[in-house]
């Protein structure tokens, strides 16, 4: 198989790095694996594979004539089979599926606002997907989603999953003492509910002082991000609450902290409590999108209810004073995180799922 993943940046974000972990995957399974960024380059750019070969669009507008065709050329003269497409790069996929129908698009769903799918309306996705020879969703709700919206019938649900970086980045020490951080790795979106992580750090602060927070993720300088900033600073937590914007060395800066939370409004499968039982980290989260997936039982973490302060405090407080137990889950939540959502038994289902579509011809 020859396969090329689109993606419409490499900024930092969930879709940017599925669209490399499958892209870095491949590339010792399959004759050739591909990575196209469409629209910007960004951070991630330093974790492709150097086996995958890698293209940069330099699109400018939504019909870049210049883009579609050495997008074409690329799909030529590296001989692909399947476009794999994230998000909303699909767009330019069906663009140049017109000029090379052989070509079969797999369109790669990552919404991660599942629970207002029904408000979810995109007519150039509806009638793109006439020329889709498969969907894959990252959660059920996206995959009921796509059966009753959407016009291909080739639909098949697979988790994200997490690999290990190969690219060693150089120290980047977080702020606070060590064996007394507490991480979330999620970008400054209202969905984030940043809110709720900070409201709950006020009151940690008052029992714990010598406790901190870290928050990583990209900070789109808008309001939201005026308001957390501005909420820390009225709550006197600038010496409490941290923020780095985005980084390229997540699972190092993971390695540095006791505690990882997600305190997201919504959410659909994410790779951060991912990332943070590869860490062998103890999570509090909230009951959103997929999470109860990766956290089934208490055993492998603490699931809180959508916005509960309360909720949130008393798990963090008995993770912070109980040792034994942030252990405990830690492990439990490797183990799991492992077995259930590591790369092999996924790419070895996406392996098997695509090989009948390399003998139809759309």
């Amino acid at each position: 198989m020859r396969i090329v993943q689109i993606i419409d940046s490499l900024e930092v974000g969930g879709a940017e790095r599925m669209a490399i972990n499958y892209a870095n995957s491949l590339a010792n399974k399959i004759e050739f694996s591909g990575l196209v960024s469409t629209r910007n380059e960004g951070l991630l750019l330093d974790h492709i594979d150097q086996k995958v070969t890698y293209l940069f669009l330099k699109r400018k507008s939504t019909i870049d004539l210049i883009a579609i065709f050495r997008l074409r050329n690329y799909l030529k003269k590296n001989k692909v089979d399947f476009i794999h497409a994230h998000s909303s790069s699909f767009f330019i996929a069906v663009l140049v599926k017109i000029t090379m129908p052989w070509i079969k698009i797999i369109w790669h769903d990552h919404y991660g606002i599942s629970q207002n799918l029904a408000l979810r309306k995109n007519l150039t996705l509806k009638f793109s997907s006439f020329l889709f020879s498969g969907i894959i969703s990252v959660n059920d709700s996206l995959q009921k989603w796509a059966r009753n919206y959407l016009n291909c019938k080739n639909l098949i649900y697979f988790p994200n999953f997490i690999i290990k970086s190969a690219v060693f980045f150089d120290d980047f020490q977080l702020k606070g003492n060590d064996g007394q951080r507490i991480i979330c790795v999620a970008n400054l979106r209202p969905q984030k509910n940043h809110e709720l992580l900070i409201n709950g750090a006020k009151e940690i602060n008052e029992k714990f002082p010598e406790w901190t927070f870290h928050l990583i993720g990209k900070d789109f300088n808008d309001s939201y991000s005026a308001n957390l900033l501005e909420l820390v600073r009225k709550k006197g937590l600038s010496e409490t609450v941290f923020f780095y914007g985005a980084v390229n060395n997540v699972q190092e800066l993971l390695k540095q902290s006791e505690i990882a939370v997600l305190t997201s409004l919504s959410e659909g499968l994410p790779l951060a409590v991912l990332e943070y039982g590869l860490a062998n980290l103890p999570v509090v989260a909230t009951n959103v999108g997929e999470i109860s997936k990766v956290i089934p039982s208490s055993k492998e973490g603490l699931i809180i209810d959508s916005n509960n302060l309360g909720q949130f405090i008393n798990s963090v407080q008995i993770l912070i004073e109980n040792q034994h137990i942030r252990k405990s889950l830690g492990k439990q939540l490797n183990f799991y995180v492992k077995r259930n959502f590591g790369e092999k038994s996924i790419l070895k289902e996406y392996m098997t799922w695509l090989k009948p579509l390399t003998t139809i011809t759309k």
